[in-house]
């Protein structure tokens, strides 16, 4: 489908927690394409933006086996990155993370979470690795596995 950075530049993208986990754990069949995007990030060739529910899911797997020093390396990214906006939960959010639940049965709390923070705060596209994403009607999803 051709490079990622074709369909990102330029744009506000909003972050589901697969990309970042990729990026951060250099995951060998998604490294290129995800060195792509936050480099685009990186460059300010696009906004990047996320909920602070990216933290909690990008944490949980690092402390439980005791890797504090990969823990540290999800917060650096998200807390002090200058391309990557950490968005707060606020009862709007949930609001519209309720519409999208009753709007599509297949779609996860958290995952509701994740496109209600999108849309929200201005966000263009949504990058995840769910195909489920694709249904949405209220943001364009990009799939990594359609960069590979």
């Amino acid at each position: 489908m051709g490079r990622l950075t074709s369909v990102i530049t330029g744009k506000a993208l909003a972050l589901d927690t697969s990309p970042l986990i990729y990026y951060i754990e250099q995951h060998p069949h998604y490294l290129e394409v995800t060195d792509d995007l936050f480099n685009a990030i990186d460059s300010g060739d696009a906004k990047g933006m996320t909920s602070v529910l990216t933290l909690l899911e990008a944490l949980v797997q690092p402390i439980r086996s005791g890797r504090l020093d990969l823990a540290n390396e999800y917060r650096q990214l998200l807390e002090r990155s200058r391309g990557i906006s950490l968005l707060p939960i606020l009862s709007d959010t949930c609001e519209v993370a309720a519409r999208l639940r009753a709007k599509y049965e297949w779609i996860r709390t958290p995952d509701a979470i994740q496109v209600a923070s999108a849309l929200q705060n201005g966000a263009e596209v949504v990058v995840t690795n769910d195909d489920r994403w694709r249904r949405l009607t209220e943001i364009r999803a990009v799939v990594l596995r359609d960069y590979l």
